[in-house]
């Protein structure tokens, strides 16, 4: 199983990102596909889901950000608009069995990519 997060970059606030993970080796169909971030210093934080339910966001995120998939391309999204300072971390996409329900724990995600750098500047 390998999930591939890119997209990362430097960007100025205000400005826009679209972090990709492509999944191989499961069927991302079936599995709750989720992105997390860790600042420097901080713990790792649920930013966003989407599954069988309608997608779900972490409060500091909601309405600047976007997570879809496309299950064709077993490849899933997470646009992010509006970027803040406070945005800036490692960003890690993952993969949950617990299709259904709604998944914030890390604990609940079995596959995680490697990461990818998101940088914002004030």
């Amino acid at each position: 199983v390998q999930l591939q997060a890119s997209g990362g970059g430097l960007v100025q606030a205000g400005g826009s990102l679209r972090l990709s993970c492509a999944v191989s080796g499961l069927t991302s169909s079936a599995y709750d596909m989720g992105w997390f971030r860790q600042a420097p210093g901080k713990e790792r934080e649920f930013v966003a889901a989407r599954g069988r339910t309608t997608p779900y966001y972490t409060d500091s995120v909601k309405g600047r950000f976007t997570v879809s998939r496309d299950n064709a391309k077993k490849t899933v999204y997470l646009q992010m608009n509006n970027l803040k300072p406070e945005d800036t971390a490692v960003y890690f996409c993952a993969a949950s069995p617990y299709y259904g329900r709604r998944n914030f724990d890390s604990r609940d995600y079995d596959y995680w990519g490697q990461g990818t750098l998101v940088t914002v500047s004030s």
